[in-house]
Parts: structure tokens; sequence; C-alpha cells
């Protein structure tokens, strides 16, 4: 994956407000790169980009070889459904699904035939083969981003995406997540971009990008 002079602007009444502005970085297949940076910074806009979810004022980013924003909506979704992998702050699950439907869900978007015994395995994998059946408000933070995590690995996505994956979990919690996606990444060999405020989680990755006012200050 590429970024290629990233920026990004949006109208502030008769301003332009700027958030981001020539972002240039290459991330190398297997890397673990941390995205930093303080509040307003820029680093879920940044993500938001680079999975194509948001288009850029200027700028590229290049995945597997495709300029994501040649493309496209529905070619952009279908590119993501088949390279992306996403663990977000706030879970993201589907309420109305259990914990086997929403790990299931990508995977028969796909069109995946195993994706029952794909999902079981998965959510087994994360220490909740026993909550199958259970829906989302009946699991804890903790378990419901173990669901994300399941649901994100399920489909063995080149790229893995994670936006502040403990922010809303306590502090043993968070670390018990942290551990269970490194050690899944590494088992996939997956691409990993993981923005965090958490100086610890930053340092477990291979390099850190550090954004201030929108600008990458360091790599």
């Amino acid at each position: 994956m590429a970024a290629l002079g990233l920026g990004k602007e949006v109208a502030n009444g008769d301003e332009r407000l700027r958030i981001l502005h020539q972002i240039s970085f290459q991330v190398m297949a297997g890397e673990a790169v941390a995205v930093v940076g303080a509040s307003g910074s820029g680093k879920s806009t940044l993500l938001g980009l680079l999975a194509g979810l948001d288009v850029p004022t200027s700028g590229r980013v290049l995945l597997a070889g495709q300029d994501l924003f040649a493309l496209d909506e529905d070619a952009r979704a279908a590119l993501r459904g088949r390279l992306l992998g996403f663990v977000f702050q706030s879970f993201q699950l589907l309420p109305a699904l259990t914990a086997l439907e929403n790990v299931m869900l990508p995977l028969e978007l796909a069109g995946r035939n195993d994706a029952r015994a794909d999902a079981q395995q998965m959510l087994e994998r994360v220490g909740l083969g026993h909550r199958l059946g259970h829906y989302p408000k009946h699991l804890s933070g903790g378990e419901q981003q173990r669901v994300a995590l399941a649901r994100a690995f399920a489909a063995r996505p080149q790229l893995l995406l994670a936006d502040e994956p403990t922010g809303n979990l306590d502090a043993a919690t968070g670390a018990a997540i942290i551990d269970l996606m490194f050690a899944m990444n590494a088992e996939q060999g997956t691409t990993l971009i993981l923005v965090t405020h958490d100086e610890a989680i930053a340092r477990r990755c291979g390099r850190i990008l550090k954004l201030r006012g929108g600008e990458l200050m360091d790599d």
C-alpha cells in the first residue's frame, strides 16, 4: 500500500479547513505500522482515506497496485471486501445478528460456501466458541471486540486497518485484545496499520507514523 501526496480539506463556512496535507508513505507487505498523534491530528481521516471510505481532496492511494480513487464506489467496495479487514473503536457489530452471524456476514458477501464453519473456527480462536448464538447486547465490550477481531480476520485480509481498537475498553481487557490482535496478525502475516494514542501499543509496531496538524512529522 502507498499514500501519495494525500490531502483532505472540508468546507467550514466560507473557508476551507485543512485536515491532511501532502501525506506520503509506503507500507510493505507484512509490516505493522502505528499512526499516532494528538486528537484532531487527522489519524482517523487518514485511515478512512486508506480504506477508500472517504475521498481525498488531492493525492492517491495505491492498494495492490490499484489506484483506489480511479475506481468508482462499487469497485472500491469490491476491492475492500477482497483485501481489507477493519477493527473499530466502537466494534461496529450488527445488533440484530448473533456473534456467529456477524462473523459469517462478510464471508457470505464474498461468496464463501464455508462461511459458517470458518466463522465458528475463528470465534473459537478468539475464545468465544461458547458464545456463538449470543447477540452483541448480551456480550461485554471485550467480547464484542473479540467478535470484531474474528470478523476482521475470518476473510484472511491482506491489510488490517484498526482504529483505536481498545478505546472503549478498560486497561486489562484492552491489553488482552491487543495481545490477541498481534498474535492473529502474526499467524496470518497480515499487513497492519493501527491508529492509537497509546505509546506502548505503538511501540509494538515496527514503524510509527506521527501526525501533527494534518502533516506527517516523523516516520
